[in-house]
């Protein structure tokens, strides 16, 4: 089942419960789908020497991300609160074969999956909402390209990162910014390797629950991997994200 596939039965499964719970007017449900057009080099290999570069080596020019996002926030203070996005990077892509050492290739695709899964608390809850938690990010997928040669650069991790959101409200109705910081900020020694994904946005919520927002992206990510050769990845653009808040 993809990810729209998930949040759809889990979305299905949680409106039917609703009717039934005597506690469901203090559950919140958030339901959001993001698109992002990401532009930055980003490189994979184990050395400088060794590493391919995905936008001058194999030519990818515009990688976009889709996703979709599910939040569930409840009244019970000693429980966190959860949020699970899901989103696909990927793409076909040309090869400049007189950049790679390997010698003139035909194709390539990357495809790289993400799935976070993010425990949290709501520290404030006025004009200005502000959350803490971890994100558990599992990440997977592949760059491999095919011709007179060919290699595959796997990427399999999980790793566990602090999750801090902070949104103030403007004074004009419905209007606010915010930002989101999913980062390694404290090594925990859980994993080897680190991730950064963090954003900056402006949004507008109607007094239904239906929201848009917009803003910049930035993602990175250093897996180092002793059984393969090491993957760093970097990206950063624009997103536009619709959501509906119940």
């Amino acid at each position: 089942m993809n990810n729209t596939g998930r949040i759809l039965a889990i979305s299905a499964f949680l409106c039917l419960t609703n009717g039934t719970t005597a506690q469901a007017e203090f559950i919140g449900l958030n339901l959001s789908a993001s698109h992002w057009a990401s532009a930055n080099p980003s490189s994979l290999g184990s050395t400088d020497s060794d590493s391919i570069d995905l936008i001058d080596d194999l030519d990818v020019n515009d990688p976009s991300q889709s996703s979709m996002t599910f939040i569930l926030e409840h009244p019970i203070s000693a429980l966190p609160n959860i949020r699970y996005r899901g989103s696909q990077l990927g793409s076909d892509i040309s090869i400049n074969g007189d950049a790679l050492d390997s010698g003139n290739q035909d194709s390539t695709t990357f495809d790289l999956s993400q799935d976070d899964i993010v425990l949290y608390y709501q520290l404030l809850d006025n004009w200005v909402d502000l959350d803490m938690g971890v994100d558990v990010k599992r990440v997977d997928g592949e760059v491999s390209y095919n011709g007179t040669s060919s290699n595959t650069v796997a990427v399999d991790e999980t790793i566990p990162l602090l999750y801090l959101s902070a949104r103030f409200d403007l004074p004009l109705n419905g209007l606010y910014v915010g930002a989101d910081i999913n980062a390694n900020v404290i090594d925990l020694g859980v994993s080897e390797s680190s991730a950064q994904d963090s954003t900056i946005m402006m949004g507008y919520e109607s007094g239904t629950g239906l929201g848009i927002e917009g803003g910049y992206k930035y993602f990175s990510l250093d897996l180092d991997n002793p059984d393969a050769a090491d993957t760093d990845l970097e990206y950063d653009g624009v997103f536009l994200n619709g959501y509906i808040n119940f």
